[in-house]
């Protein structure tokens, strides 16, 4: 019985550990770019972390990675028509890939901007002309598949649907926007609608859903260009707070303690909310020190971190939004990941990528590296913009149609652990 017991507990801490180091969905576990992976190199060699593999033909778009045990799943643009593709992260190697969109164009750069969210069998997608789609993760067979425009209403924004979708439970959430409703809730199993949110009515831009819980309720946070708001399971407006986005409104909402963030570029700047009273929702502050236009924004032991544009990396307090510290000079605008104790930080314009031990009291720079071979198909007002994902000791990158994959790992920790 004894052996059983013992049997059962190391399973059990074996698939935590298995789970723990997935990539699921847009932005990782949790949608705040925080991998809780550890036994990773603490400083790169002098050429960087050794390169595992290349893969060249995933096609192009700006669509990032859910990687969940061995298998990646992205999408890409090729042939004229938007793929779902699964690689095996071993040796990056196509697996399956299947067609779930026709050509998006745009000026920036052609092709799928969503992350796959994968639960459980199945891959959840969201493709640049809003076709929304469930495939079996095993061999990509399409399960169902819906429509923004001409199920709910929606209207393809200026630069495509760029939203990855969250599940929540049985559900799935996105945002069509319009006149319909701009929030849908769908049954996962089938697709079919459980609500859409017809009390607002905002045009989606390119922000995704998070799912906060004040309280004992939950709730549905989403950011669109006028308004921050949250809904209830049902899909009533619980709250919103006026928002002055302009242009583009990109990063995701950030939750913790009954407070939510937001930041927009373009010289708009960041705020945080207190929602906790969902009748008299407050702003607490509202300053100009973040204006992250993409890229992302972390929030961790109490400070946020991210790229605040003409100012460069910006360290910012959560609790009354001042300036900590700001650093431009060794690393340019880009996006952000985190894992065990350091940023990785990649420049959009270059393609370095930099290991950065940030905390409040400064930035110093662990090791950097260039991204090579650059993509050559890569439209020129286009830039590197997916963000870094890390899972199972490897960091993956792309630059449109090539994907990076490095071996991050670092095989003294791994012996103490």
């Amino acid at each position: 019985m004894k052996s059983f017991l013992c049997f059962i507990a190391i399973a059990l801490v074996v698939q935590s550990t298995a789970l723990a180091q997935d990539w699921p969905q847009w932005r990782g576990p949790n949608r705040d770019d925080i991998s809780k992976e550890t036994g990773l190199l603490d400083k790169w060699p002098a050429n960087g972390p050794k390169q595992v593999w290349v893969n060249k033909s995933s096609g192009l778009g700006y669509s990032g990675f859910a990687v969940v045990k061995d298998r990646l799943y992205t999408m890409g643009l090729d042939d004229g028509k938007s793929y779902v593709i699964c690689l095996n992260t071993k040796d990056g190697k196509e697996i399956w890939r299947t067609k779930v969109s026709d050509w998006y164009r745009n000026s920036w750069g052609d092709g799928p901007r969503c992350t796959p969210t994968v639960d459980g069998d199945n891959v959840y997608i969201l493709s640049a002309n809003g076709d929304v789609a469930c495939l079996a993760a095993k061999d990509g067979k399409k399960v169902w598949s819906k429509s923004l425009v001409s199920d709910f209403g929606g209207k393809v924004p200026r630069w495509g649907y760029s939203e990855s979708v969250l599940i929540d439970g049985d559900r799935l959430l996105c945002t069509p926007g319009g006149s319909d409703g701009t929030v849908v809730c769908l049954k996962k199993s089938d697709g079919s609608t459980v609500w859409q949110s017809k009390d607002i009515t905002e045009p989606a831009h390119y922000s995704s859903i998070i799912v906060a819980k004040s309280g004992k309720q939950k709730q549905y946070v989403q950011l669109t260009p006028r308004k921050l708001f949250g809904l209830s399971e049902k899909g009533e407006v619980l709250w919103t707070s006026d928002w002055n986005g302009r242009i583009a409104v990109i990063p995701t909402p950030i939750y913790q303690d009954n407070k939510v963030y937001i930041t927009s570029g373009y010289g708009v700047g960041c705020k945080l909310v207190d929602i906790s009273d969902t009748k008299n929702v407050k702003e607490v502050w509202r300053n100009r020190v973040m204006k992250n236009h993409h890229g992302g924004v972390i929030l961790l032991n109490g400070y946020l971190y991210g790229y605040s544009d003409k100012v460069g990396w910006t360290c910012q307090n959560w609790e009354d939004g001042e300036l900590v510290w700001n650093e431009k000079r060794v690393l340019k605008k880009g996006a952000i990941g985190y894992a065990d104790g350091h940023f990785y930080c990649l420049e959009e314009q270059t393609g370095k990528v930099g290991l950065i031990k940030a905390t409040e009291k400064g930035f110093e720079l662990k090791g950097q590296f260039q991204l090579s071979p650059l993509s050559k198909k890569r439209k020129p007002q286009g830039k590197i913009w997916v963000h870094p994902t890390i899972a199972g000791g490897k960091l993956y990158l792309r630059d449109q149609e090539i994907i990076y994959c490095y071996d991050i790992s670092d095989p003294a920790k791994k012996k103490t652990e």
